[in-house]
């Protein structure tokens, strides 16, 4: 049975940033000196990079500067297929249309590079700038152009939930295209990010997204967006059962039955990970729902570059469910 990676990234490096031909609108590495790690230059904005990154890879793999050894690599971890997500992206970079417009289109064209590399096992995940709402729709009839699978949104957009009527034309276009919404553990509000600085890291990249879940689903968004698919990634699957019972009270609708197919009926999927209790799990995410990532490149609480080969050996659910999250239910996810 093959398998999927549904969650593995890139890191960006001044390569990215090429396909901009106006200097003044791309990021540029700066160094504090010192030895310390160098950071990005956006807008006036200073980022840190480097910060999760996984020592313990090559830089160039990481980079996507070196294909050939990243495809040996995945060979070596028994993975068929990565989709590749973004890092610097995890966190709102600018609040100027131009700017965005412009980091957005060329990331996605560094992935389209990269990819065209990758003998068709690396797919991607498309950035789309989110200030202005035509510039959102282009982008994600370019992405279908050329090739994503999937359209990544950060939990939090500024202070609009992810059910907010802002988000429609963007829904409308993905589902048009029939590329999933993927929300991945991230934030879009700089006040959200400035508020929680300093902690560690679980309310400014998980939180929103366990927001957006709540938002989305209890708003009755894919209702409105009936064939549009929602990934939710890299914020573990331990907390379906709670927030399933959750929006059910909450809907006047307690029984058990609408608990556990909220997720199946709204075309939702989520990203698992080694150590959640999956038996549980999977009384309210049903089997076709849960898929799986390695968090391939990063260095934090969802990283575990082995999680494809583990939850195959863990023997906590049968065989045949263990393949659909493996590869049938992220190919039905990212319409591979």
């Amino acid at each position: 049975m093959p398998t999927i990676d549904a969650d593995a990234h890139v890191i960006e490096s001044d390569e990215t940033w090429r396909y901009i031909p106006n200097e003044k609108l791309r990021p540029f590495l700066i160094s504090p000196g010192a030895g310390r790690p160098q950071n990005w230059l956006i807008d006036g904005r200073v980022f840190n990079r480097g910060v999760n990154f996984d020592r313990n890879l090559s830089v160039d793999i990481c980079e996507m500067r070196d294909i050939k050894s990243r495809l040996k690599q995945m060979d070596q971890l028994d993975i068929d297929v990565q989709v590749l997500y973004p890092a610097l992206f995890l966190r709102p970079l600018t609040a100027r249309a131009e700017v965005e417009n412009a980091i957005c289109r060329s990331y996605n064209q560094w992935l389209i590079d990269i990819c065209a590399c990758g003998e068709g096992r690396l797919k991607w995940i498309a950035v789309v700038p989110v200030i202005d709402t035509a510039s959102m729709v282009a982008e994600v009839e370019f992405a279908k152009a050329n090739g994503a699978c999937g359209i990544f949104m950060r939990g939090l957009i500024d202070d609009k939930r992810l059910s907010h009527a802002y988000f429609f034309p963007l829904y409308e276009a993905a589902e048009k295209a029939g590329l999933p919404i993927c929300v991945h553990a991230s934030t879009g509000s700089f006040n959200w990010v400035q508020l929680f600085d300093g902690e560690s890291g679980f309310m400014r990249f998980k939180a929103p997204v366990l927001s957006a879940f709540h938002a989305i689903v209890h708003d009755g968004v894919p209702k409105k967006f009936p064939t549009l698919r929602f990934g939710f990634i890299e914020v573990r699957a331990q907390w379906v059962p709670y927030l399933a019972v959750e929006i059910a009270r909450r809907l006047d609708r307690a029984d058990n039955a609408t608990a556990r197919n909220l997720i199946r009926d709204n075309h939702v999927y989520v990203a698992c990970q080694t150590d959640d209790d999956l038996p549980y799990v999977l009384k309210y995410a049903g089997e076709d729902n849960i898929v799986i990532g390695s968090d391939y490149g990063h260095n934090d609480t969802s990283s575990e570059i082995e999680a494809l080969r583990t939850i195959k050996t863990k023997g906590e659910v049968e065989p045949r469910i263990i393949d659909k999250i493996l590869y049938d239910n992220a190919k039905a996810l990212y319409g591979l």
